[in-house]
C-alpha cells in the first residue's frame, strides 16, 4: 500500500489534460477499445464543467505522477427520492498497483456521493475483469443484475 502522505487523490484540473488523456487511453486499451480524439476533448471539457449532470472525475497522484483516475455521475432514480451515484470509469496504472490507488478513487467516489447526499453507489465491470473484482469483493457488494444493450 502507499503511504497516505505520497498519494493525494483530488478533482481533475485544467492543467490534467495528458495526464488524463493517457490513463484514461490506457483504460480503453484494456477494454480494447480506441476513441476518436473528438470524444477525448469532449468528454476531458465535461469533466470540468462543473455542470449539473454531468460527470465528474479523480486524478490519483502518487508521488507527483497521476497513476489513477475515475468517472463518476449523479443522476435521478425511481428508486428513491435522493440521486444515486454511477461510478462509471477506474482505472490504474499497471505499473502502480498494489498500493491502494482503487480503493482510494473508489473511496473518494463514496465520500463525494455521501458530500451530495447520494442514494447509493454503483458501477459495473467485465466478468473477466478478476483482478479489479478482487477490490470489488471487498469494498462493494456483488448483485445479480446482468447488463443488456440495444444490438
Amino acid at each position: 500500500m502507499a503511504r497516505p502522505d505520497t498519494l493525494v487523490i483530488r478533482p481533475i484540473e485544467p492543467g490534467d489534460a495528458a495526464d488524463w488523456r493517457r490513463l484514461w487511453r490506457a483504460y480503453l486499451a484494456f477494454y480494447e477499445t480506441e476513441l476518436p480524439d473528438a470524444v477525448y476533448e469532449e468528454t476531458f471539457a465535461r469533466l470540468l464543467s462543473g455542470g449539473a449532470g454531468e460527470f465528474r472525475g479523480f486524478l490519483a497522484v502518487l508521488d507527483g505522477k497521476p497513476v489513477g483516475l475515475t468517472h463518476y455521475l449523479f443522476h435521478r432514480t425511481c428508486w428513491a427520492v435522493a440521486d444515486t451515484c454511477y461510478l462509471q470509469d477506474l482505472f490504474a496504472d499497471p505499473e502502480a498497483r498494489g498500493q491502494g490507488i482503487g480503493r482510494a478513487l473508489i473511496e473518494a467516489v463514496y465520500a463525494a456521493a455521501d458530500a451530495e447526499g447520494a442514494a447509493s453507489v454503483y458501477w459495473l465491470t467485465q466478468d473477466f475483469n478478476t483482478t479489479a473484482r478482487q477490490l470489488y469483493d471487498r469494498i462493494g457488494e456483488k448483485t445479480p443484475f446482468i447488463k443488456y444493450k440495444r444490438v
